[in-house]
């Protein structure tokens, strides 16, 4: 969910993302994975952008994986083998804090090949670069701010100000889904109106996803239940109770009951296990 919307941010705003990584804003158009090899790409968290000159590639992770240098090494080759002639450039973009080692790896190191790309963890970023960019606002709470709260508020204001109601949806819902990394849903339900988020890309996305993944598990179990379950989907991709009623059709009081459930069972899931096992 996360990365999705990350690769979504960076196949609508290339230019700021360009601003970002490559200290310039060029216009990057996409590179279809199905271009580069017919071998399987992950597709959930990489995106492949080009210019004339240069060919840019992203991945976004919440978490580090031991893979993680081979695959850059991989879509290098890749990359070099369709683009010979341009400059390569490659990102590894860590949302959340963690101290593994493996996200401060920048090299693949073998017997018969080095290769070295760029890591970016979010949590060491300043702010201000992600308060200039439409796209980047989202990204904006994750930095190295001291009050994430605030960070956010600040970033809400900043979306009511944009004029282009489409834009202003999906910063908005973006901003929303991104934001769970670092807050708690009732902050983040708070300060962003959930009214500009309805008519956004990635909620409409979420939506088709969470209808999906709720009819598949509640075909079992009838109608009704496969309706929480999609109710349930869209709550865990932060959607505000408001909203999940409007595409649910349950009641305001059914999407709060279910809601109150979710974070039950997700405070039972994150307990201890010896506090689990004593009662």
């Amino acid at each position: 969910m996360y990365d999705n919307t990350c690769k979504f941010l960076a196949e609508n705003f290339p230019t700021d993302f360009a601003s970002w990584l490559l200290g310039k804003p060029i216009p990057l158009t996409k590179i279809e994975a199905s271009e580069l090899s017919a071998e399987p790409i992950r597709a959930d968290s990489v995106i492949f952008l080009e210019s004339s000159e240069i060919a840019v590639h992203l991945e976004f992770q919440t978490k580090p994986e031991d893979a993680m240098a081979y695959r850059m090494a991989n879509y290098w080759l890749r990359l070099y083998g369709k683009y010979p002639t341009k400059e390569i450039h490659q990102t590894v973009v860590y949302l959340k804090p963690t101290k593994s080692p493996l996200a401060y790896q920048n090299s693949f190191n073998s017997k018969q090949l080095n290769h070295q790309f760029n890591v970016i963890r979010l949590w060491e970023q300043p702010t201000e670069i992600f308060q200039h960019y439409l796209g980047l606002l989202p990204l904006a709470v994750l930095t190295n701010t001291s009050n994430p709260e605030e960070t956010l508020r600040q970033v809400a204001k900043q979306i009511d100000k944009i004029t282009d109601k489409q834009v202003q949806s999906n910063v908005a819902a973006s901003t929303a889904i991104i934001s769970g990394i670092a807050l708690d849903k009732e902050i983040i339900q708070r300060l962003l109106r959930s009214e500009i988020m309805k008519e956004s890309v990635i909620y409409q996305e979420i939506l088709r996803e969470g209808m999906a993944e709720g009819i598949a598990e509640g075909e079992a179990k009838g109608e009704a239940k496969a309706t929480n379950q999609i109710a349930l989907n869209m709550l865990k991709s932060n959607m505000s109770v408001d909203l999940v009623a409007q595409f649910t059709g349950l009641s305001l009081k059914q999407v709060q009951k279910l809601q109150k459930l979710s974070n039950q069972k997700s405070k039972r899931q994150k307990a201890p296990k010896s506090s689990r096992s004593s009662k």
